[in-house]
């Protein structure tokens, strides 16, 4: 595997791929290490990842770089992963003995009779992880994995496998054995070999289309599968938003999440409808937000915009502007490849006059694009945020609580959101619905997530 800088085409090194039979290898390793790990107090297992998490904190600077080298992503941004990875890792560590606790449901000395229900690890874990938030999405899977009591293979995105390696790093300093947390080089073969072995669990964060082709490859083995899908994520700009924050300020923040990460987001904004009554003064502010994002060298601490991590995407944005083009949208902004190397990302776009026969409005941008849309009513909005195959994430801005709650309740998503977008929290689940995805991470879901019931019946 050759690990390639994209905003400049350098490359950064050259690892050696995992084959079937190394595999096969570390799978039979983490089989074996997995009734140890288990057995260990959850207070070990919790010092651990209390040690991984003054790792990366001590280290922050230098992942940050890794990240950033590999994926595209400005520095900036790049530190605002790792500084946010901290509370998520506070959380599990808070939270798991809670989750784990036995619960006793019957205790009748009469009978003589005592119920009670305990939870156990799966067993062996595979993690198939995403590039685009690397250690969110990483960490959402196997630190909560860790902590009750699971073995983890992980196979990082083939376009951030040295932040991955980074990770198995701290994690052994940290105390976790390496055969209890190993991680795989590869592209989509070094996955299928993974698949093949006998996992408890697959969870595998990306797009649905690789999602679906992974859970047919594991169909009716009767394991664990959970998906964290794409997103077309809706938001709706009420005409009320003039009492409250006010036009420009919706503007600036929808255009923010929006643009973050350059747009490669699983819960970024890709589609947005305004009441008629103040899209032009909202689009007006929209776009005046957008000029003013900062385009250049992800390595800058000034830039926001940078380089696409996957080039090949760009041809998937071209192809849904002229799509929208040809159907009768209007580009405001951008829409023209821009960069070295012949082209490795796109002018930051605004398209106006879609509708929902577009490809923008339909299918998942993830890059630097949105389309907005002026809507009649909030009967109009709510009808075509819900016209999409995705779920994840919705957003209403309005004054009225209750306005914007009513809305919500009505939304096929597995988040909402109230005068704000683009916001994850541990505490809450991340879950999506359709094409988005099944089950959930994060929370105290996301943590029962890795683990089976057993139900006690004592009688003496």
């Amino acid at each position: 595997m050759k690990v390639t800088n994209p905003a400049n085409g350098k490359l950064i090194q050259e690892l050696k791929d995992d084959t079937l039979s190394s595999v096969e290898a570390k799978y039979q390793a983490a089989r074996r290490a997995q009734g140890a790990w288990a057995a260990r107090p959850l207070s070990e297992r919790q010092a651990c990842i209390e040690k991984f998490k003054q790792g990366v904190i001590r280290d922050t600077e230098k992942l940050a770089r890794i990240m950033t080298d590999e994926t595209g992503k400005p520095i900036s941004q790049s530190r605002n992963e790792l500084k946010g990875l901290i509370g998520r890792l506070d959380f599990f560590i808070e939270s798991t003995a809670k989750v784990l606790k036995p619960e006793v449901v019957l205790d009748d000395p009469a009978q003589k009779l005592k119920e009670t229900i305990t939870l156990e690890p799966l067993g062996v874990i595979a993690n198939i992880s995403a590039w685009n938030y690397p250690w969110f999405v990483g960490s959402n899977v196997y630190v909560p994995a860790l902590l009750t009591g699971n073995t983890v293979i992980y196979k990082p995105s083939e376009f951030a496998t040295l932040t991955g390696l980074e990770m198995g790093r701290l994690l052994h300093e940290a105390g976790v054995p390496s055969d209890a947390f190993s991680v795989l080089v590869g592209g989509g073969e070094v996955g299928q070999a993974l698949l093949k072995q006998k996992i408890d669990g697959v969870f595998f964060t990306g797009s649905y289309a690789t999602g679906k082709k992974i859970s047919e490859a594991v169909g009716g083995r009767m394991i664990r599968v959970q998906m964290e899908l794409g997103g077309k994520d809706p938001v709706y700009i009420a005409d009320d938003v003039v009492n409250g924050a006010g036009v420009k300020a919706v503007a600036e923040g929808t255009a923010d999440g929006a643009f973050y990460n350059n747009g490669q987001s699983c819960c970024a904004v890709e589609r947005i409808y305004v009441h008629e009554k103040i899209y032009d003064e909202y689009v007006s502010h929209f776009v005046k937000t957008v000029e003013g994002f900062v385009s250049g060298d992800p390595a800058d601490d000034k830039t926001y915009l940078s380089v696409l991590t996957r080039s090949q995407q760009i041809a998937v944005l071209e192809d849904q502007i002229a799509d929208a083009v040809a159907k009768g949208a209007k580009i405001a902004l951008g829409g023209k490849r821009k960069g070295p190397n012949g082209g490795t990302t796109i002018e930051p776009t605004v398209v106006l006059n879609v509708n929902s026969s577009m490809k923008l409005m339909q299918e998942e941008s993830f890059g630097p694009m949105i389309g907005i849309q002026k809507v009649r009513d909030d009967a109009e909005a709510l009808s075509l945020m819900n016209d999409s195959e995705y779920g994840l994430t919705a957003g209403i801005f309005c004054t009225d609580r209750t306005r914007g709650k009513n809305l919500l309740e009505g939304v096929h998503a597995g988040s909402a959101y109230w005068n704000c977008c683009d916001r994850v929290s541990p505490r809450l689940p991340w879950a999506g619905r359709g094409h988005s995805g099944v089950g959930a991470t994060l929370s105290t879901y996301g943590i029962l997530a890795f683990v089976q019931t057993k139900g006690w019946h004592e009688r003496g």
